[in-house]
């Protein structure tokens, strides 16, 4: 990218803000569902020349819920739904930790890992980056990666009205957040 055109790069937490959370793990294609308005929001940045990554924890991995086919038919479902809503609309780069929690990896939210390496492919220093999530270990990880953070309402599929409340948000969701930073 030239010196004439900075980059600009949003990054986004997967689960909770572009499609439902689970607290039983999202483990399928069948079990990835968009929060409304997150394609459109996604489409929307794109429209406007920004570049769209992913962070996202995937503990479900390292567990045995899951393997890394079922993590990229997720990941390519949703890139499907993005180009059926828009033919230019994509996720640019996705990058997930693949660790449990007891791990002590270093790419695991909320160390900044996994969003310093985002930040590196795409050439920008990490203040220059917004990384948009709805959990405390976002917060903490795009504060430790010297990044801005838009904390959003955490999106739960089935969950009680409490599970909904789990983080009270800046935004509550990203198509809010969307539609008033590209106003």
């Amino acid at each position: 990218m030239s010196q004439s055109n900075p980059h600009k790069l949003i990054i986004l937490d997967r689960d909770g803000v572009i499609n439902y959370d689970s607290k039983n793990y999202i483990k399928s294609p069948e079990e990835w569902i968009p929060v409304p308005g997150s394609l459109e929001a996604i489409s929307r940045l794109k429209q406007a020349g920004y570049s769209v990554a992913i962070a996202t924890n995937q503990s479900g991995l390292a567990r045995g819920y899951y393997d890394l086919e079922r993590l990229n038919a997720m990941h390519n479902k949703m890139q499907k739904l993005l180009a059926d809503f828009d033919v230019n609309a994509k996720v640019d780069y996705i990058r997930y930790c693949p660790h449990g929690p007891d791990d002590n990896c270093l790419c695991r939210k909320p160390k900044p890992g996994m969003l310093l390496k985002i930040a590196e492919y795409f050439s920008i220093k990490p203040e220059k980056v917004i990384f948009v999530g709805d959990k405390n270990s976002d917060k903490k990880a795009a504060k430790a990666a010297n990044m801005q953070f838009v904390l959003l309402k955490t999106a739960y599929k089935g969950g009680t009205p409490e599970d909904n409340k789990s983080v009270s948000g800046d935004y509550d969701s990203l198509k809010a957040w969307v539609d008033d930073y590209l106003r």
